[in-house]
């Protein structure tokens, strides 16, 4: 664990140095907020609920995808990243390290979204939804993670980023994260359940409102969640066994 929360400090100051990357993370789903959100949904109480956890997910996977997509495949570039593999230590303190960097600026990645939601709109949560909804962050950060590692460790940087940006707006538009609950067009309704951005979002609903989760839409998430860690240590391997054999 100490060396876990050595290498998190590392990937937290090498990406505060660089201020652009927490603001890419944050302007999309802050933007969607005061463009959709607040006019369209910003005096309805529970709509403007439902629309902010929704973008809290879009927070989320914006933050995951991005950095572990593009920072993992750009960091194999570097002459560090083969370095620390020679280390005694093994890969689990780096991976771990990098999660929990990536779990902090995926929470900061979120505040824009809260506070545009206190100040600009109706929504409301208590206090014990509020630490419900941010116990989900950290549940639904585990897909789009592993979508992260599996693009980074897949691909070299220049590919890694057009296969973020393509994979990035259909999972956020095919889950439904731009649409109520139940009013998105017929088509997003019938792929909506078997994509991971749904389930994501309905946990994060669970979490703050009354909201009663589908279980093909739980199940899914569940299918894409090892599916994905599949690819990804799948990816790991392959590039470990290419670059150091």
């Amino acid at each position: 664990m100490p060396l876990a929360l050595v290498h998190a400090r590392y990937q937290l100051l090498e990406t505060v140095r660089i201020p652009v990357a927490i603001f890419g993370s944050a302007f999309f789903p802050a933007a969607a907020m005061l463009f959709f959100v607040v006019p369209f949904a910003g005096d309805d109480p529970a709509g403007a609920t439902y629309a902010t956890a929704a973008m809290i997910t879009f927070a989320v996977m914006s933050a995951n995808i991005f950095q572990y997509g593009i920072g993992v495949a750009e960091d194999r570039d570097k002459p560090w990243d083969p370095y620390t593999r020679t280390l005694p230590a093994g890969p689990v303190p780096r991976l771990a390290g990098r999660i929990l960097a990536g779990l902090a600026l995926t929470y900061l990645s979120m505040i824009p979204v809260v506070v545009i939601a206190a100040v600009a709109t109706a929504a409301r949560v208590t206090p014990v939804q509020f630490l419900l909804g941010a116990g989900a962050v950290a549940v639904i950060s585990v897909p789009f993670t592993l979508f992260g590692l599996a693009i980074g460790y897949s691909l070299p940087s220049k590919a890694a980023v057009v296969v973020a940006q393509l994979i990035f707006f259909p999972l956020a538009f095919g889950g439904g994260l731009l649409s109520g609950p139940d009013s998105a067009p017929g088509f997003i309704k019938a792929v909506a359940p078997y994509l991971p951005t749904r389930g994501a979002v309905e946990v994060v609903w669970a979490a703050v409102t009354d909201w009663q989760p589908r279980p093909v839409s739980l199940a899914m998430l569940g299918v894409w969640i090892v599916l994905l860690a599949g690819i990804a240590g799948w990816a790991y391997r392959r590039d470990e066994g290419r670059r150091f054999t």
